[in-house]
C-alpha cells in the first residue's frame, strides 16, 4: 500500500464522498484517501433520477438545496464537466386535501428563504403541463429553478477536481475494518492494507448501518429499493415539460434522452438490498403513469433499473461527528434527496472538519446524536 497515513479518510466515492474530498482539498487538506468498494459514482448515486429541487418542508434542507442549485448552475464552467443540467421545474400535483395546509406552509417558508416557488391552480397546471389528467387534482406547487442533471457526470466532475488537488481515490477497495483505540478512530483496513488517519468520514450510502458497525456503532440508515424506467425516444410529448410528481402516489416523470424517465416508490416494500426490477411493480407504475398522462399509452419502455434510497427514521440525513468515537463523522441517510444537495454537503462537512462547525448552512439539526436525544426533525416532502 503506497499510502500508509492520511489526514482524512472518506469511505465511499459517490457524490457525497467526492464533494467532501474536493472541498477539503480546496481548503488546503491534500493527504486525503477515498476508498470505494466499487467504482467512482457507480453506487447509489448512479441509480438516482438526478432530480434537483428546493421544495422542502425543513429550513435546513431548503438552505442546503438553494446553495447547491447555485453550484449546479455554474458546475460546467467551474469544474470543466458538462452535467446536462435542465432547469425545467418541479411540478407537484396534490390530490389529498390534507396536504394543502402542509404545502402552503412549506411554500411560505420556501419563499421566505428566497425560493421562487409558487402555488398553482388548475389553470396554471394546464399551462405548465397540458398533458396531465387533472381528475382529483385540486392544486399544487411549482418552482422553475428546479430540474435534473446527469448524476454520474457530476460525481466524476467532483472526483477529477479532487484528484487534481492531490486526493487519492482507491476504487474496488472496500473498507473491511475501522480501527478505534481508546474511544477515537485511528484509521481503516482494506484488502490492500491499512491506512491511519485521525478523521474518517462515512459516505457509505445505503450500506452505512453495516459500515458503521465496523466501529461498533449502529447508525440508523436503511436501504429501500427504488425502481426507475426510461421510455424509448418519444415525440408525442415535448421535451420541455417539467418534472411532474403526483405527490399522493409518489409517481414522477420527466423528459430524458429523447424519452421520459419515470418511477414510483412501493411504500409497502420492506428494507432490503434487493436490486432486481420487479416486473409486477413496473406494470403498476406504468398503469399509474398512463392514468396521469394518457399519451404514454403509446410509449415503449426501453430500460429499467433499481437503486436504493438510504432512509433514516425522520427522512433526513445524518451529518456530523458521532459522540461515541472521536474523529468519526457521517454524511449519509439522505432519504432520496442526497444527490441534489451534494455541493452544500461538501462545503458544510469540510467546514465542520476544519473549522469545528458548518458555516455555509447550520446542519446541527441533522447531527447523529439526535436519534438518541429523541430530537427527530421530520421532512415531509419526500418522493
Amino acid at each position: 500500500m503506497t499510502v500508509a497515513t492520511a489526514d482524512a479518510i472518506i469511505v465511499g466515492a459517490g457524490i457525497m464522498g467526492c464533494a467532501i474530498a474536493h472541498q477539503l482539498a480546496e481548503r488546503g487538506m491534500r493527504n486525503i484517501v477515498v476508498f470505494e468498494r466499487d467504482q467512482i459514482g457507480r453506487g447509489a448515486t448512479a441509480d438516482a433520477a438526478g432530480g434537483i429541487r428546493q421544495q422542502f418542508s425543513t429550513e435546513t434542507n431548503i438552505r442546503l438545496a438553494t446553495y447547491s442549485v447555485r453550484v449546479w448552475e455554474r458546475f460546467a464552467e467551474q469544474f470543466g464537466q458538462e452535467i446536462s443540467l435542465r432547469q425545467q421545474g418541479y411540478l407537484f400535483l396534490l390530490k389529498d386535501p390534507a396536504d394543502e395546509a402542509v404545502f402552503r406552509a412549506n411554500l411560505a417558508l420556501q419563499q421566505r428563504l428566497g425560493v421562487p416557488a409558487r402555488w398553482v391552480d388548475l389553470d396554471d397546471i394546464r399551462e405548465l403541463n397540458p398533458h396531465v389528467v387533472l381528475d382529483g387534482v385540486y392544486g399544487g406547487t411549482f418552482c422553475p429553478e428546479d430540474g435534473w442533471c446527469d448524476t454520474y457526470a457530476a460525481t466524476i466532475g467532483y472526483a477529477r477536481a479532487a484528484q487534481r488537488l492531490g486526493v487519492t481515490i482507491r476504487e474496488e477497495s472496500p473498507v473491511i475494518e475501522i480501527a478505534v483505540e481508546n474511544g477515537r478512530v485511528t484509521g481503516v483496513a482494506t484488502p490492500d492494507g491499512d491506512v491511519s488517519a485521525p478523521v474518517v468520514i462515512l459516505c457509505s450510502g445505503p450500506q452505512t448501518r453495516q459500515v458503521s458497525a465496523l466501529a461498533g456503532l449502529d447508525i440508523p440508515v436503511d436501504p429501500y429499493r427504488r425502481m426507475s424506467w426510461i421510455t424509448e425516444p418519444f415525440d408525442a410529448l415535448p421535451p420541455t415539460l417539467p418534472m411532474t410528481i403526483d405527490f399522493s402516489s409518489g409517481l414522477y416523470v420527466h423528459p430524458e434522452s429523447g424519452g421520459f424517465l419515470f418511477g414510483m416508490a412501493n411504500r409497502d416494500e420492506p428494507s432490503s438490498f434487493e436490486k432486481s426490477v420487479d416486473e409486477d411493480w413496473m406494470a403498476t407504475t406504468v398503469e399509474a403513469l398512463v392514468e396521469l398522462v394518457p399519451a404514454f399509452e403509446d410509449a415503449s419502455v426501453l430500460n429499467g433499473w433499481a437503486g436504493f434510497y438510504e432512509v433514516t427514521p425522520d427522512d433526513n440525513p445524518v451529518l456530523g461527528f458521532v459522540d461515541e468515537v472521536e474523529g468519526l463523522a457521517v454524511a449519509a441517510g439522505f432519504s432520496g434527496h442526497g444527490f441534489m444537495q451534494g455541493p452544500a454537503i461538501g462545503a458544510c462537512m469540510a467546514e465542520l472538519i476544519l473549522d469545528g462547525r458548518a458555516k455555509t448552512v447550520d446542519i446541527s439539526d441533522f447531527r447523529p446524536s439526535r436519534f438518541a436525544e429523541g430530537r427527530l426533525l421530520q421532512e415531509h416532502n419526500v418522493i
